[in-house]
């Protein structure tokens, strides 16, 4: 009898139980033995084979309604060690486990490819597209499952703050997660209508001063006080930091990948301080709250697509693994089961997943770009425009320009 393992890896997303539950459904239609392992890669990377569980379909017929995972998840990397892989593929070896599907992100994503090299054709390996993130190596028109349903929280929690500002008459600066892409920093901010947001693809350097984002956010702020307004949103990629020099910030904690905690070093927090302490200075009223978004969406039940999506996702990875195939992420493009290759997936330069980040040349972005609020070329363009901007932020007419005039500039080589 074959036996099929079933494993989640790195951060939840919604829509999880509901892969689990098509593919155990789908093997068991089958005949197929079905295994699921307790907290990723963790227990099998210890050759520890008694953190597995049995399913069946009566246990999982209803569980895509929830949120979380029934087999927890957890980020141990066995791809870190050649130990480790040996113990994953021993361990397999020892279940009898004939074909592997992993649900989980980038780094899941390669540690399934190099358990696939290891196994030697052994065990038939498939990995299902998970992340909030968004940022796995799809086609730009294709969302990794969960992404949709944290989006739609998180619009719903932005538009609560939203109103919060404006009855309180202050600003939130909301740091959002989504690693080093700023998919869900767009999809949330962008169906909230935030007064901006801010995120890593728009800097094409490879580093940037913190202050220069102070100013993109001081600038927001000018800008609304010129029009009377003295409230708003800015929402924030966690992405950012990956534009900013972590020794600036001192020890930074890491993740079980060994990824820096980008959130600990973009902190809306940080940014909050400095930009409080700059208008404060030319005594500008303003109360900014800092704001992390990212756990609540993570567990949260999946919407109607996601529900419908990982069943799809479930149901033809087992399907792509019982007809024999291996090695590959298992997408829905266009309503067709699309496999891609893990080594497809693979950027050689650093030999680990490519990211899929936002493409800032792209006409969705740009439709983003321009309901913002924030300086613009044209903010500069008149001596008027120049004037009221200026008063608002409680400087002259040239100190205004000599501080804020090169975001213009920055934006401008996008317009032409």
């Amino acid at each position: 009898m074959k036996t099929l393992g079933i494993l989640v890896g790195g951060g939840p997303a919604p829509g999880i139980n509901g892969v689990i539950a098509a593919a155990t459904i789908e093997a068991r239609n089958h005949g197929v033995r079905v295994l699921g392992f307790y907290d990723g890669f963790k227990w099998l990377a210890r050759g520890d084979t008694s953190h597995v569980i049995e399913l069946e379909t009566d246990e999982v017929s209803r569980i895509h309604f929830e949120g979380g995972s029934i087999l927890r998840t957890a980020r141990e990397n066995p791809a870190k060690s050649p130990d480790a892989l040996r113990n994953v593929a021993e361990a397999l070896n020892k279940l009898e486990v004939s074909c592997l599907l992993t649900i989980g992100g980038d780094d899941t994503a390669f540690a399934a490819c190099r358990l696939s090299e290891a196994v030697q054709g052994r065990v038939a390996v498939a990995h299902v597209p998970k992340t909030i993130d968004n940022d796995l190596p799809l086609p730009q028109e294709v969302a990794t499952f969960g992404f949709t349903t944290a989006c739609n929280l998180g619009k719903e929690i932005v538009q609560n703050l939203m109103e919060d500002a404006v009855t309180t008459n202050r600003w939130f600066f909301v740091t959002v997660m989504g690693r080093r892409a700023g998919h869900l920093s767009l999809g949330i901010g962008g169906s909230a209508g935030a007064t901006l947001t801010v995120i890593g693809e728009e800097f094409p350097e490879p580093r940037i001063p913190l202050q220069t984002l102070v100013d993109i956010l001081e600038g927001a702020i000018i800008k609304r006080r010129a029009s009377g307004k003295g409230h708003g949103v800015a929402i924030l990629s966690e992405g950012l930091a990956d534009k900013l020099d972590p020794t600036d910030f001192g020890s930074v904690e890491r993740d079980g990948y060994g990824n820096v905690r980008l959130s600990e070093l973009v902190s809306g927090r940080v940014l909050k301080e400095r930009v409080t302490e700059s208008l404060r200075a030319r005594d500008v009223d303003v109360t900014i709250i800092a704001k992390d978004l990212g756990y609540e969406l993570r567990c949260a039940p999946p919407g109607a697509l996601d529900i419908q999506y990982c069943r799809g996702l479930g149901y033809w990875g087992t399907r792509f693994l019982l007809n024999g195939h291996t090695e590959a992420m298992v997408t829905i493009q266009g309503g067709k089961m699309v496999p891609i290759p893990f080594q497809q997936m693979l950027d050689h330069r650093t030999g680990k997943i490519r990211v899929r980040y936002v493409d800032i040349d792209s006409e969705s972005y740009q439709t983003l770009r321009a309901y913002m609020i924030r300086l613009e070329p044209q903010d500069f363009e008149t001596p008027g425009q120049i004037e009221t901007l200026a008063h608002g932020g409680h400087l002259d007419q040239t100190e205004f320009v000599s501080r804020f005039g090169y975001l213009g500039d920055r934006r401008s080589w996008k317009l032409q």
